[in-house]
């Protein structure tokens, strides 16, 4: 559902679209150009290196590289190492199906990437966290390469009580425990609501939950591992702090055998903790409270820009409120996570979220240098273009600048004559 149907969906939307998106762009002629032909041509940017994540790495590999290769461009794919299965099925995979003279694939650690990126390349996709993309970043700048950073960030949820709780509620909990529990980049990181309906937010929860997963959770065959024991400490990490411990509704529970952590429901967790600052990327969903639901946007705005912000409400008004004053790659109301399943949307972050989107023909867009071309013959000679300019030329060409039609006419009728 959330890997194979969603990279095929964007293999058979590229070729769908390709022939179209590969046209030539005509566009209008400027006066001063005249008589001439304007247009855009799209052309590969050249070799570029993409370098996957490791929480969805079948199709944060694969998405990028379709958009690569529909725009023609050379592409070496850098696996996560942190999800070698999903590695090793690509290096043995890749070269039998696509010309493995142009499309590579590199597998390893710090030590191949750092090599891969000591190269020049005409782009660098990235996928995957902040600190890493620091490190790319700085590597692209020694050759001017451009990049895409599809990062992360704390993804916000308002809810309001102006809702379907029960509803709302379940694509809450799907949003973030269903998508690999919560170890996904557009994943709820935290709700804000008021104080008055906190309560009966939590209980919807926690009714939604058990169902989902029974009693006991970590039992649960749909509730997704931790993909590693250094994963499994850091979040475990978090709510054993003495001052998150303490403000723990629901969950909580840890198997660290079993690498499976239980959905933790948090409510008024002090923000200067760990929990609060970074972004979680695991199953705890803090829930702020404020007094009047119009306060969850300021506080938004207060933190770095998130890949997604989410609004539940019935509200048109909060609705309109929250598209116009939150900066967020992208935004769903009354639901969660499912922008990124249209094709025709882009998806990409801004400010610390990203740079540079994909999906759809974004990614052919992504890989695309998009060439301007002007086209003249030899007729349409305007003599008031060339040296020297006497004071006749300068009316005339003043009169071409502010868009004068009779100064057109005057230039193409080769005025002020010139001596032969």
């Amino acid at each position: 559902m959330t890997q194979i149907s969603l990279a095929k969906g964007a293999c058979m939307f590229a070729l769908k679209g390709l022939k179209n998106w590969m046209k030539p762009d005509k566009v209008p002629s400027a006066i001063t150009t005249f008589p001439s032909t304007a247009q855009i041509v799209p052309e590969p940017l050249g070799v570029v290196l993409v370098i996957s994540a490791w929480n969805y790495p079948f199709l944060l590999s694969i998405e990028p590289v379709i958009g690569a290769i529909a725009a023609g461009n050379a592409v070496v794919l850098k696996p996560s190492e942190i999800a070698p299965a999903t590695s090793s099925l690509f290096a043995k995979l890749l070269p039998e199906y696509v010309d493995s003279s142009c499309i590579k694939v590199v597998e390893g650690g710090v030590t191949e990437t750092g090599a891969l990126l000591g190269q020049r390349w005409d782009k660098i996709f990235y996928t995957g966290n902040g600190n890493v993309a620091r490190v790319v970043l700085a590597a692209a700048a020694k050759h001017l390469t451009p990049v895409a950073l599809e990062l992360g960030g704390k993804c916000p949820v308002i809810v309001d009580s102006n809702v379907d709780l029960h509803v709302a509620a379940k694509r809450i909990a799907v949003g973030k425990w269903g998508c690999n529990n919560g170890q996904a980049c557009i994943a709820p990181d935290y709700i804000i609501t008021t104080k008055a309906f906190v309560t009966e937010l939590v209980d919807s929860l926690k009714r939604v939950l058990e169902r989902f997963y029974g009693e006991d959770p970590l039992q649960s065959a749909d509730l997704s591992r931790i993909v590693s024991i250094s994963h499994f400490k850091r979040l475990t990490k978090l709510i054993e702090d003495k001052e998150v411990a303490t403000k723990i509704q629901l969950g909580g529970q840890t198997d660290q055998e079993q690498l499976k952590i239980a959905p933790t429901v948090l409510v008024d967790v002090p923000l200067d903790t760990e929990l609060m600052t970074g972004e979680i990327f695991g199953p705890m969903l803090p829930i702020i409270t404020v007094d009047k639901i119009e306060e969850s946007i300021a506080h938004i705005n207060a933190g770095a820009k998130p890949l997604a912000a989410y609004l539940f409400t019935k509200d048109k008004k909060l609705q309109q409120d929250f598209v116009s004053n939150v900066s967020a790659g992208g935004m769903l109301v009354n639901d969660v996570a499912l922008h990124l399943t249209n094709p025709h949307l882009p998806f990409g972050g801004v400010g610390d979220s990203g740079t540079g989107s994909y999906h759809g023909k974004f990614s052919f867009d992504c890989f695309t240098h998009r060439k301007a071309v002007l086209i003249r013959g030899f007729g349409g000679e305007a003599n008031a273009r060339y040296p020297p300019y006497t004071a006749e030329k300068q009316r005339i060409l003043r009169g071409l600048i502010k868009g004068s039609f009779f100064a057109l006419i005057l230039a193409l009728l080769g005025f002020p004559r010139e001596k032969r």
